[in-house]
């Protein structure tokens, strides 16, 4: 069987209960609750067990929470799965590291609830928002993306790369607005996000800029295995590598496609998603659409049930 790589998701695959049936069956998973309320100084519990989707959607609550989901889920098949590599969406590249041995589990705690906190505070006045945009290619969404910046001169860039037919769009919300009609013009979808802000856009400048003498502070260690980079979008193990990529991950585009992409052509076959829903595994297929080889295998582990049942268990 190949080895699988390791994927974790970000904001926007958060579930009502998510990791409760594992946190309650397992003393090491509530554990990771605990540490990450004391550190955020939020009842994360309290609001994704019991709360409703709007506090869910707080990205100051979300990115603590959704990284400990993710590490609880980890550590059941940690030691059990021969991992080829490890890749995070976003904030799930911190749960990515942390697997790898790049950071330790307090820090990468720490980093995402700070990392939340500045993110929902980088536009208190939600003038920027950001949109996905299906159906066009990525070549296509970039040039009207162009013109729609150049006709309202506003911030308008591409800021996730997910699959050859799904990119986000981040920017000021008249351009947005633009963009959108563009999209429908060109017989594309473009779907408004629940977000607070115009992430992995200049418009996160402010909040990196804070968020970077954490990323110095902490210990940074060689990964066991290969992490591949949003920024970079190819294979690293170096700590100082990977943490030169993590000072501007807030502000660069997430090069999800051409990472999918570097894996295939590194050899890798397997993939297996660790948080709450299936959503990488799916833009993996997407991102290899075109390919004929009948081994590649797509795995997803989204609670305590499945991480038992996990195919790849040795």
């Amino acid at each position: 069987m190949n080895k699988p790589v390791l994927l974790f998701p970000g904001q926007g695959s958060q579930l009502p209960g998510m990791g409760r049936d594992l946190a309650e069956a397992e003393t090491s998973a509530m554990d990771i609750w605990k540490l990450a309320e004391r550190i955020s100084h939020k009842p994360l519990r309290e609001i994704f067990w019991e709360g409703d989707e709007a506090a869910m959607s707080d990205t100051a609550v979300l990115q603590p929470a959704l990284t400990v989901v993710n590490l609880a889920l980890y550590n059941c098949l940690r030691g059990k799965v021969d991992f080829a590599a490890s890749a995070g969406h976003s904030l799930g590249e911190f749960s990515a590291l942390a697997a790898a041995g790049v950071l330790s589990l307090e820090d990468t705690l720490k980093l995402t609830s700070l990392r939340g906190e500045l993110m929902a505070q980088a536009d208190p006045d939600h003038t920027g928002g950001m949109m996905a945009v299906v159906k066009l290619d990525c070549e296509e969404v970039e040039r009207l993306v162009a013109e729609a910046a150049q006709e309202c001169g506003e911030l308008l860039l591409c800021a996730n790369f997910n699959a050859p037919k799904q990119t986000v769009v981040s920017g000021q919300n008249a351009a947005l607005a633009l963009l959108q009609s563009k999209v429908k013009a060109a017989k594309g979808r473009a779907l408004p996000l629940k977000v607070s802000a115009a992430f992995h856009s200049p418009m996160m400048e402010e909040a990196n800029r804070e968020f970077q003498p954490l990323l110095r502070k902490v210990s940074w260690h060689d990964a066991r295995f290969p992490v591949y980079s949003n920024v970079l979008a190819c294979a690293e193990q170096q700590s100082q590598r990977l943490q030169e990529a993590m000072l501007v991950q807030m502000v660069s585009p997430v090069r999800w496609l051409e990472s999918v992409r570097a894996q295939y052509q590194d050899g890798l076959r397997a993939w297996l998603e660790v948080g709450p829903k299936s959503l990488l595994i799916r833009l993996v297929t997407s991102c290899l659409e075109d390919v004929t080889d009948e081994d590649l295998q797509c795995e997803a582990v989204t609670d305590l049930a499945t991480a038992n049942a996990c195919p790849f268990l040795e």
